[in-house]
């Protein structure tokens, strides 16, 4: 028996930190205007921050918080931050479930090859997230049967370990993936999470088939459902993704709007550009409890990081010193990933 794709019934205000703080995926160019950085170097602000931003995440992998060093992680693999991949090799033996499950991950993502015997003894952990972790690893390395431990995990009851599974399925870029995919997300005895997930991880291997069902996201009373689909769109990558997603710079929810921005950005759109600026020209932090500015700082620095404009680049001197770790973090990814994409598009 087949189910429709169900919608997370999260109001609005409900919107999750972790979700924002995470998902760094593959640009693709659709003709979008050229990035303000083109064949520049560095901007002199950004070459300032950066022995701040790497500060930062140094401190960060060594906290006392499973929560910080998962984020730290997330960010030296998502800003290619090598110099610090025996920091996350030494995570590998942790005593946190999600920081051995995210190290796994960057060594993976970074396929990094001192990590390939721990990675190997990880297959025995006593937690499964962490051995389908590993082996998603490993197949990153190059044992590709690896693959099918996580294809077998997407069948398991517990929905963690199956929505776990559905996320690793989507950064494998492994197409035979596909069917497995599309399976659990119509499962009956995948919860709304699960099936959500498959669809961004199905939109992740560039299935175009899959773009009604984000659009029932987009469409969502919930706004934690239209911002997973601006994420799942921008993993889509197509033209019809990135019109759906200038269409979401209009949603009547601040962080959906910013999500959006992001993802363009992702594109090599910079059209999120005002999305971003009138969070500080228009206040729009007032009125709003600690956790509300929190989430919004944290997706407003995830934007800038993406769309990496001089006019949004600006804002980065002050949210690197916030108050909040997760905002920080988030800000010194910003200024890690804006240096890297001028490297690239400086290279011949």
């Amino acid at each position: 028996m087949t189910k429709k794709l169900k919608i997370n019934k999260i109001p609005t205000h409900k919107l999750s930190l972790s979700i924002c703080l995470l998902l760094a995926l593959t640009p693709m160019s659709c003709n979008n205007p050229a990035n303000s950085y083109t064949n520049k170097r560095p901007p002199a602000l950004l070459k300032k921050l950066q022995p701040e931003a790497e500060k930062i995440i140094q401190q960060a992998i060594s906290d006392n918080d499973p929560q910080i060093q998962t984020k730290a992680i997330e960010v030296i693999a998502d800003t290619e931050q090598t110099k610090l991949m025996p920091k996350v090799l030494n995570s590998l033996k942790s005593s946190s479930v999600p920081v051995r499950f995210s190290a796994a991950l960057a060594t993976g993502d970074l396929k990094y090859q001192p990590a390939k015997k721990q990675l190997s003894s990880l297959l025995q952990d006593k937690d499964k997230n962490v051995q389908i972790a590993a082996a998603f690893a490993l197949y990153k390395l190059g044992d590709k049967e690896k693959i099918k431990l996580i294809q077998k995990a997407i069948e398991d009851k517990n929905q963690t370990l199956r929505a776990n599974a559905t996320f690793l399925l989507g950064k494998s870029g492994d197409k035979t993936s596909l069917k497995p995919l599309y399976w659990v997300m119509r499962n009956e005895n995948s919860s709304d999470a699960v099936s959500l997930q498959a669809a961004q991880a199905i939109a992740q291997l560039r299935d175009e088939k899959i773009y009604s069902k984000i659009w029932t996201m987009l469409i969502s009373t919930y706004a934690n459902d239209r911002l997973m689909g601006a994420r799942a769109m921008g993993a889509l990558g197509s033209l019809r993704a990135k019109n759906a997603l200038l269409s979401m710079l209009n949603d009547n929810v601040l962080e959906v709007r910013l999500a959006a921005a992001e993802q363009l950005g992702k594109l090599n759109d910079n059209l999120g550009t005002p999305t971003v600026i009138e969070v500080f020209q228009k206040n729009l932090l007032q009125q709003r409890d600690i956790q509300d500015q929190i989430r919004v700082k944290v997706l407003t620095a995830l934007a800038i990081g993406q769309i990496c404009d001089e006019k949004l680049t600006k804002f980065l001197p002050k949210l690197i010193k916030d108050e909040s770790n997760f905002v920080r973090i988030a800000a010194a990814k910003a200024v890690l990933l804006c240096i890297n994409k001028t490297k690239s598009q400086n290279i011949p």
